[in-house]
């Protein structure tokens, strides 16, 4: 019995944010299913994105790893030093083949694109031993270039083809014509393997895969849950019910296949805007708004305008700050410019240490903060009931210092994204002199979060007061 290669997509198809963990979690589990093949998405920020292939390939154990190689040598090269670890790794050279697909996204002729083929085929062959050529939108291409370019791929050295009906509108018949025309036509079809991916969009993919299998299709790319393309789930039952007569055969293991998914779409489709516990008070970004073009003068009246009073030496830190953001970001709003002025304004050795904090809080107790604190080498601890965990926390520091200050104005926002988000909060303080003084945070903990935003601005009133 011939057994067939899946390769799974779920990863290149999610459209929600998340975090490297959940990644990393849902290759574990597709390595776990049985799945021959992981295919990632094309490498877009090349520091993150090389991180996450590399910790990916560090906890798949048996499948390969397959990643597109982009349209340059150098975006190869790139795809190559991430997956390089991986026990399998696989580069993917993917070109649109229908006329209108290589004039929009590549501006080229068919002949020219027979020579990007060669090329960037024979390219990546030189730096990895598997190399699979997978012809986007396959089904709309004109037939006879199909055959040229499927040859150019075999000829340089692609060891697998992937031909895709992107559009979903081929019927199982006009597929299986499909492929006996490529395996009829193509010079060296016989060795290497040939996959299909199908769109789903007239609920006929799983039809059109049978098609293909029964005219020598050696795989079949799947997704897991409803993502546009084949289910892994009904390619699983279909393959129980017809593989034997078919003579086929896949190695996911049934036995795990419906907790897998289910792991899985419960990772994919959580609601995070429910689930995120830092969802607390933000401004509104409508008072200012700074264009990454603006000068000094401009930057130093916005904070002026939102209640700061810095000094000289601090609004050059801040500006300079606000250049250094300003490369990858246009436009600035008050959330913006007051987070550059917590971490970049008046920084100052620390007169309170933060040593540990325990909070109780419920719906049926009342919270309480139990903190300790250094200063001078002394540990100071303070206990307060209060309003909530996070108001008892000031509470509790007030008690240690021995003073109130006005809060004038205290945000909770998340900086990353996903179930494992880092919270930065930030804590405006008016002294009793009515200058304003601003402390940010960051933690995993958004109770610590602020407790470190509260402590960074009262650091600052110390040094000013001391000074």
């Amino acid at each position: 019995m011939k057994k067939i290669k899946i390769t799974d997509k779920t990863l290149t198809g999610i459209s929600g944010v998340l975090s490297f963990r959940e990644k990393t979690e849902i290759a574990k589990q597709l390595d776990k299913l049985g799945a021959d093949v992981i295919e990632l998405p094309q490498i877009k920020s090349d520091k993150a994105d090389i991180i996450l292939v590399k910790n990916i390939a560090g906890v798949v154990e048996k499948a390969a790893l397959s990643i597109p190689a982009g349209f340059t040598k150098e975006t190869a090269d790139l795809a190559f030093s991430a997956v390089k670890d991986a026990k399998i790794p696989v580069l993917n050279v993917v070109l649109p083949m229908s006329p209108a697909g290589m004039e929009y996204h590549c501006a080229l002729k068919p002949d020219k694109m027979l020579l990007k083929i060669n090329e960037m085929v024979a390219y990546c062959v030189s730096l990895c031993g598997n190399v699979e050529f997978t012809a986007a939108d396959a089904t709309r291409a004109e037939k006879e270039f199909l055959v040229k370019a499927l040859t150019e791929a075999i000829g340089a050295g692609a060891k697998s083809i992937t031909v895709c009906d992107d559009a979903g509108i081929t019927d199982p018949a006009e597929f299986a014509d499909f492929i006996t025309y490529i395996n009829e036509n193509v010079q060296g079809i016989e060795n290497v393997s040939i996959s299909v991916d199908v769109c789903d969009a007239i609920n006929m993919s799983t039809a059109c895969i049978a098609a293909a299998l029964r005219n020598k299709a050696d795989g079949i790319k799947t997704t897991v849950g409803s993502r546009g393309y084949a289910d892994i789930e009904k390619i699983a039952a279909f393959l129980s019910v017809k593989g034997e007569v078919l003579g086929v055969s896949s190695g996911i293991k049934t036995s795990t296949l419906k907790n897998v998914c289910d792991t899985i779409n419960s990772i994919v489709e959580s609601d995070r805007t429910k689930q995120s516990p830092y969802d607390g008070v933000i401004r509104n970004d409508d008072e200012i708004e700074l264009h990454k073009n603006d000068d000094f003068a401009t930057v130093a009246q916005a904070v002026r305008k939102i209640g700061y009073d810095l000094n000289a030496e601090d609004s050059a830190k801040v500006y300079e700050e606000f250049r250094k953001i300003s490369e990858e970001k246009e436009y600035f709003g008050t959330k913006e410019l007051e987070a550059i002025i917590a971490s970049s304004a008046l920084q100052v050795p620390s007169t309170y240490h933060l040593v540990s904090y325990v909070i109780n809080s419920g719906n049926v107790i009342t919270a309480t903060a139990n903190l300790c604190i250094e200063k001078d080498g002394k540990k100071l601890n303070g206990v307060y009931v209060g309003d909530g965990p996070i108001d008892a926390a000031f509470l509790a520091i007030e008690q240690v210092v021995g003073h109130h200050f006005e809060l004038d104005d205290f945000q909770i926002q998340s900086v990353t994204e996903g179930r494992e988000a880092m919270g930065q909060a930030l804590v405006k303080l008016r002294s009793d002199s009515g200058k304003l003084y601003s402390g940010s945070g960051i933690s995993t903990d958004v109770i610590g979060a602020s407790i470190k935003a509260y402590l960074n601005a009262l650091n600052k009133i110390a040094f000013e007061e001391n000074r």
